[in-house]
């Protein structure tokens, strides 16, 4: 779900599909040759070039892209778990852009996976796993240690469930990555920020180093949008994301220490319990 950063010339089609989640469209990018947007009951999903799987058209999937891109050296390969699939843009982006880099997608929605497999095909040359399940339980089957990074980015339609936003499911990241691993989150919410505080204050129990990176309007509270969550036990490279992401045609903010926990203003962390999924978008946020 996102803005989207404009392109080359192209194509228009539309090829629609029932998939356990709804009703999925791949709808062909104007401007460029062999593109596509997923959306699913009208929510955008994701975006995907074939011929340039670098290329990153939504806003938050971009600053996923600059997460991925400072957490290591350029081009040194990752073990990556994506939970959440979509069009597996971020996956297709790794494998792009860190050659001999070892994924894992965890997409509950079976229809949807071989949607995309069949419609949008991944390079047969990429290390890429692609699980239909549950985000949590394909979670679990992760060995002790194994990943680099974990990447968030569950939405079912326009809302994340709420057993991917406690501490319990965070515990599980958190087992999963190594020593020094990064994770990272799409989170989406609107006015008051309730559920994004919220959520920085979870990721706070777990991780001893975080970073929000938005919108500042996104920030402020002035309208519902993308925040990126990164944490990591080990120092984080909030000078060079900061650069990045104010850089970036969706120009951004980073909150960290301090300002991010000012920010947060004492919200209380989310266990299984409480957890509630997040927020519905307004409908003029699609429109």
């Amino acid at each position: 779900m996102g803005r989207r950063r404009r392109g080359g010339s192209g194509h228009a089609e539309t090829v629609a599909e029932q998939v356990d989640g709804g009703v999925a469209e791949l709808v062909a990018d104007p401007e460029r040759a062999r593109a596509w947007t997923l959306l699913i009951d009208g929510a955008p999903q994701s975006h995907v070039d074939l011929d340039d799987p670098a290329f990153l058209s939504f806003e938050y999937q971009r600053r996923l892209g600059h997460v991925i891109d400072v957490i290591a050296p350029p081009g040194r390969p990752l073990h990556v778990v994506h939970l959440g699939g979509g069009a597996f843009t971020l996956a297709r982006y790794v494998a792009a852009t860190r050659p001999r880099s070892t994924q894992q997608v965890v997409e509950r929605d079976e229809a949807l996976v071989r949607l995309v497999r069949t419609r949008l095909p991944l390079d047969p040359n990429a290390r890429i796993r692609v699980r239909a399940q549950d985000a949590r339980a394909g979670l679990a089957k992760v060995p002790d240690g194994w990943a680099d990074l974990v990447i968030a980015d569950v939405f079912s339609g326009a809302r994340t469930p709420a057993h991917l936003t406690s501490t319990e499911f965070l515990a599980e990241v958190v087992r999963a990555l190594r020593p020094g691993g990064h994770y990272a989150a799409n989170i989406a919410d609107g006015p008051p920020l309730a559920h994004l505080r919220a959520q920085i204050a979870t990721a706070a129990t777990a991780f001893g180093h975080l970073a929000v990176a938005a919108d500042p309007t996104v920030l402020r509270g002035r309208r519902f949008g993308n925040a990126v969550l990164l944490a990591s036990e080990t120092e984080l490279p909030c000078a060079e994301l900061t650069r990045r992401v104010a850089g970036d045609p969706f120009a951004g903010r980073v909150e960290h220490g301090r300002a991010l926990a000012d920010f947060t203003g004492g919200a209380a962390a989310v266990g299984d319990a409480s957890a509630k999924d997040s927020p519905a978008p307004p409908a003029e946020v699609f429109t």
